[in-house]
């Protein structure tokens, strides 16, 4: 048995469906050079600890814990975020995870104002992989 054949108007919004996605995906704003993308690592105690393993436990017990979190671009996204750390440090990254961070209320004697929204990047690398920051 065949299925009728759709009518022109849901053929046309099909199509028109179909543009605005491509046109969603097109990455927003100018191509970024690695070292515009990754500003800079963010040192904390949780990164700190995010990015080293517990030396409490035998190797065999021990968490695998090799993320570094840094403050990228508020337009880069997660495949930008990946090849620039490949690039600037020459490791393996495995997984990249964003979060978008909105900026404070903060105010100045009688004046309000708003600090800047940013974007952390946490990226964990291959397990052979390391970096050194300091």
């Amino acid at each position: 048995m065949r299925a009728r054949p759709r009518p022109k108007r849901y053929v046309r919004k099909i199509a028109a469906r179909a543009q605005q996605r491509e046109e969603f995906t097109q990455p927003v704003g100018p191509p970024l050079r690695p070292y515009q993308v990754v500003l800079r690592p963010l040192v904390t105690e949780k990164s700190t600890h995010l990015s080293t393993r517990s030396e409490r436990r035998s190797d065999e017990e021990r968490p695998r814990r090799d993320a570094y979190t840094f403050k990228v671009a508020l337009h880069s996204t997660k495949l930008d975020i990946k090849k620039a750390v490949e690039e600037l440090f020459g490791v393996r990254v495995v997984k990249v995870r964003t979060q978008l961070h909105e900026g404070k209320k903060r105010r100045y004697r009688f004046r309000i104002g708003q600090m800047p929204r940013w974007k952390k990047a946490i990226v964990t690398l291959h397990e052979e992989d390391r970096i050194e920051f300091f």
